[in-house]
């Protein structure tokens, strides 16, 4: 993993994940991160924050092609984290975000490979595995067209990364959680046994380095990583803050699921181990149909996917302890 001297842009930069990258980063010898972004507001506020020349600040939008090639001029790396995330906005307006996650990631593939990119890494979300919402949906077809760029991308490598739910970030339900609990108010839960794996703004930008450098053009890459029910995850919060305020169960909201998949039952019966996480290799296959309808696939004695309902469930004291690394008090 060499960054020296060389150029790294964040799409979506002004979120969660690039302000992690950027405390990841000031502090090498990186030659230039480049946020790129279409809130102004957000940049501001990032730039007085950061404080450094070597971090600049690009408006632009990647549903607008010419934006994003002006931007990737010179640029090593791209991490591609622009995306509409929340579900609700999504089901209510699904064109936008096929807009943003589907065609805007062909337009930074297609300029990355355009600007000679080494590498591309895009981030992805466990509600792409088995979608059943417009923002799973849209997730899901954006690790279809990376897939497809990255057999034609020449030498442009294009990564994929899939995440769990990233802890106290923004879209989280932690923030709502605390804030309910300091307000004295209520914890409203949509259902009590509903589980979700549990990552840290760390464990997000260390699956990004290892898929960087480890992966090949066209894998995907999950990180291992435990999990918890929503009301673990309520209690070990009332008690962090010592509070008894009541726990509310609503009900599911429409578009949710009971647990989320990282890795599909197909994707996990030819997933490579490596450890801490795996990779899912390319489909490279052409469109000669004899692979589709004469040779087949062998089956697999595999009949589960790997999902935070049989993953490591986290102890309270073990979430407890991870919720103080993330929460800003």
């Amino acid at each position: 993993m060499d960054f020296k001297n060389k150029t790294l842009l964040i799409t979506g930069g002004t979120g969660s994940f690039g302000s992690a990258v950027l405390k990841r980063f000031l502090d090498t010898d990186i030659k230039e991160i480049r946020i790129f972004s279409r809130d102004e507001k957000k940049q501001h506020d990032m730039r007085i924050a950061a404080k450094s020349s070597r971090v600049k600040f690009i408006i632009g939008d990647v549903r607008d092609y010419d934006s994003i090639y002006y931007a990737l001029e010179g640029v090593d790396y791209v991490f591609h984290a622009a995306a509409l995330k929340q579900v609700p906005s999504c089901e209510f307006y699904p064109i936008e975000a096929v807009k943003t996650n589907v065609l805007g990631t062909e337009n930074v593939l297609n300029a990355a490979i355009a600007r000679k990119v080494g590498r591309v890494i895009c981030l992805s979300t466990d509600k792409a595995v088995y979608p059943i919402n417009a923002m799973g949906i849209s997730k899901a077809m954006m690790e279809k067209v990376l897939i497809a760029k990255s057999r034609v991308s020449g030498e442009t490598k294009i990564i994929g990364t899939r995440y769990g739910n990233v802890m106290a970030s923004r879209g989280s339900v932690i923030p709502l959680f605390v804030d309910q609990i300091k307000s004295n108010k209520q914890i409203t839960i949509t259902n009590p046994n509903m589980t979700r794996f549990m990552m840290t703004l760390g464990d997000a930008v260390e699956l990004v380095l290892f898929a960087f450098t480890n992966g090949n053009s066209g894998d995907i890459f999950v990180q291992k990583s435990p999990a918890s029910t929503i009301e673990e995850l309520a209690i070990a919060l009332k008690e962090m803050y010592k509070s008894d305020v009541p726990i509310n169960i609503i009900g599911t909201r429409h578009s949710e699921k009971l647990y989320e998949s990282l890795l599909s039952k197909e994707e996990f019966i030819s997933a490579e181990d490596l450890g801490n996480y795996y990779r899912v290799f390319a489909d490279n296959r052409d469109l000669n149909y004899d692979k589709y309808f004469v040779e087949g696939e062998k089956d697999s004695l595999v009949n589960e996917d790997y999902n935070s309902h049989n993953t490591r469930r986290l102890s309270k004291k073990e979430l407890i302890d991870i919720l103080k690394t993330v929460i800003d008090e």
